[in-house]
């Protein structure tokens, strides 16, 4: 596929010089999937992205969510079934998954995240539950993780080449910290005040 062909059948990708690939950029709360060329990337604090893939038809996807769940009162309320709740995020993606073609069968995914970036959380941080989740939620669903880097303290960049099911992840340096504690801690804070409706390679 040309180059011109891939940027037009995926809308909002842009050309990644380093991956010398198109790419797609998923911020907190999205989700996507193709069946086309291209890596998916994201960054990653206590956030978690769960890379899911059919690799006989070469489609797959990633998720970037940034809780667990809702509170069960909050989602009756607002009927939030957002990607940026775990459980939302990973139906959402495995649906699409299957509305396109994929098999449940043979799904395979890889995970990245969680890492306890965020101060004042000790007893039970945000990482450490968006991952627990995310392993029990596959294993509930019988898909197997062939590839997992989460916890510690590091933020993450992660690549995922959607139809080869490879992953890169990058334990991004002490400079980048910041930057994504403060995201992160003004996107927690705006959903406590009010919720809207095989291998890992490291890369340098």
């Amino acid at each position: 596929m040309s180059v011109t062909a891939a940027s037009t059948v995926e809308p909002g990708t842009y050309y990644d010089e380093a991956l010398q690939t198109h790419a797609f950029r998923l911020l907190p709360a999205e989700y996507r999937v193709t069946d086309q060329p291209i890596a998916l990337v994201t960054l990653l604090g206590s956030c978690v992205a769960a890379c899911i893939y059919d690799p006989a038809l070469g489609v797959g996807g990633m998720n970037h969510f940034m809780l667990p769940d809702s509170q069960p009162s909050s989602v009756a309320a607002s009927g939030d079934t957002s990607a940026r709740y775990g459980v939302h995020a990973m139906e959402l993606l495995i649906n699409d998954l299957l509305k396109r073609g994929a098999r449940r069968g043979r799904l395979q995914a890889k995970v990245f995240g969680g890492g306890n970036v965020l101060r004042g959380f000790t007893s039970d941080p945000i990482g450490t539950r968006n991952a627990r989740f995310v392993l029990g939620y596959l294993d509930a669903e019988d898909i197997p993780v062939l590839a997992q880097d989460l916890g510690d303290i590091h933020p993450r960049k992660v690549c995922f080449f959607v139809q080869s099911g490879r992953a890169l992840v990058r334990h991004l340096p002490v400079t980048r910290d910041e930057e994504i504690v403060r995201a992160e801690r003004a996107l927690y804070g705006r959903l406590t005040r009010a919720p809207v409706t095989g291998s890992v390679e490291l890369f340098s």
